[in-house]
């Protein structure tokens, strides 16, 4: 079972680097006519990935062509077992006998095979699937230090739709950028034109001008050629992201084991919480955690059958009070004692999202929060807002008059797909000053992950 929450922090604890794959300024010339992954040793390397991929989906198919030959087999006995009349018995055998003679009659080659079938399903051709995404992705996860041995089709597919996902903020940014570094070294001038164009990708004031001010100290000491601004631009933009996690002692994210995690969903109505918690409920089943749902928005109309409906789609149970404007804090204090019965890893808590009484959200929060104290001395508790990136600096603001009455842990940000602009992630960690712990880039449900800057900033700022 691959294990979503611990793939970097397995990586770094098991394996050993990769070198990083660089674009040398000598090979950037002749690099707009090749693939997005310059050098032999990357290509072999995503070779590699696919025929390992290729090679674990023909072994789940065999496996299920072994089940249901099984299932068929045992049917047969059972079949033979039963008692059966005479007359059936006369027409199976003349079935028998003409089916044996037709296939005397037809050449071997001709004659059907079952084997055969299941290539021709499971076959597919390298060149088209080694194409421009899967290339980058497998540059993506090299240059992580990752073996091709060790990497998932799953990986690739979200790789694919983060990139996608990105793809309309990418394009600007990057169409742009080669205009302006195209020119030669960057000056004051060009400097001012990457300004507005962090701007206008929804990056937002207070980081455009760390980022601006980190490049103008940095062409100060040295004139930049147009690879190397790009490459350093990068560098920028990932500590941004990274900066909110010099404050913890622990920058991985994923449930503590030997003992219940309880994550708080926050935010205003209408940004996906809901639709949030069953997808992570669904990457917490699918990464081998045993989760509960408790559905705590008990004001919000609808909210509860929502939830419903995600804990029937994800096999999770969900707790709940069929009354109307019940106590949200009783429902977490029966999703407490219903994990620790279950022996549950993860709790997760729908919570209201109104605004227009603050008073009162901070009130309920605090109540909830209180009875985890009580109820569950010893829970690891994170509460996580999340954000529709599609609201860009309207949706921040919010945000900010949210985090006043929620002691927030983290930023969940959803619906990066295609129609949001990417930068609202930096001015996320940059004025919230609070770590970006899963990212959605799809309304599916599987299009939510865990989020690394690094990933991020490649799908971002790579051509």
């Amino acid at each position: 079972m691959f294990n979503w929450f611990r793939r970097n922090k397995e990586n770094k604890e098991n394996q050993t680097p990769a070198p990083v794959v660089e674009n040398k300024s000598s090979e950037t010339k002749t690099e707009e006519t090749t693939t997005p992954i310059a050098d032999q040793a990357s290509l072999e390397w995503a070779k590699t990935a696919f025929a390992n991929i290729q090679k674990q989906k023909q072994q789940l198919q065999e496996t299920d062509t072994e089940e249901k030959a099984s299932e068929s087999d045992s049917e047969t006995i059972t079949e033979k077992i039963e008692p059966s009349t005479t007359e059936t018995e006369t027409v199976s055998t003349e079935d028998v006998v003409k089916e044996d003679s037709i296939e005397q009659n037809v050449p071997a080659w001709l004659q059907k095979s079952d084997r055969l079938e299941v290539l021709k399903e499971t076959a597919i051709e390298e060149e088209q699937e080694l194409d421009e995404d899967f290339l980058w992705s497998a540059q993506v996860l090299a240059n992580q230090g990752r073996l091709p041995e060790d990497v998932s089709e799953d990986e690739f597919i979200w790789l694919k739709k983060l990139r996608q996902g990105l793809g309309k903020t990418r394009r600007n940014l990057i169409n742009q950028l080669k205009s302006v570094v195209g020119q030669g070294p960057l000056n004051q001038e060009a400097v001012m034109e990457i300004e507005a164009m962090l701007l206008s990708a929804d990056v937002g004031i207070e980081a455009t001008d760390y980022i601006i001010t980190t490049l103008q100290n940095k062409l100060k000491e040295e004139a930049l050629p147009p690879e190397e601004a790009i490459a350093y631009l990068k560098e920028i933009l990932q500590s941004v992201l990274d900066e909110p996690l010099k404050k913890l002692t622990k920058t991985e994210f994923d449930p503590e084991e030997g003992k219940l995690n309880i994550w708080l969903l926050t935010g205003v109505n209408g940004v996906g919480k809901t639709t949030t918690i069953g997808k992570l409920a669904h990457l917490a089943q699918t990464s081998g955690y045993k989760c509960v749902i408790a559905a705590a928005d008990t004001f919000r109309a609808a909210a509860v059958e929502q939830v419903k409906v995600w804990g029937e789609r994800t096999n999770t149970p969900v707790i709940a009070n069929q009354g109307q404007n019940t106590d949200p804090a009783a429902v977490v204090f029966d999703g407490i004692t219903a994990s620790i019965a279950r022996e549950a890893n993860l709790l997760l808590v729908d919570t209201a999202g109104r605004l227009q009484n603050k008073k009162n959200l901070m009130e309920e929060l605090s109540k909830i929060r209180r009875i985890i104290d009580k109820k569950a001395i010893n829970a690891h508790v994170e509460s996580l807002l999340v954000l529709d990136a599609t609201l860009g600096q309207n949706g921040l603001r919010q945000a900010q008059v949210f985090s006043e009455a929620a002691q927030l842990t983290g930023v969940v940000l959803t619906k990066l797909d295609g129609t949001a602009k990417g930068g609202v992630a930096l001015a996320v960690c940059q004025q919230l000053n609070l770590p970006i712990r899963f990212i959605g880039a799809g309304e599916g449900i599987e299009d939510l992950r865990p989020f690394s800057s690094y990933e991020f900033v490649e799908a971002l700022l790579s051509a």
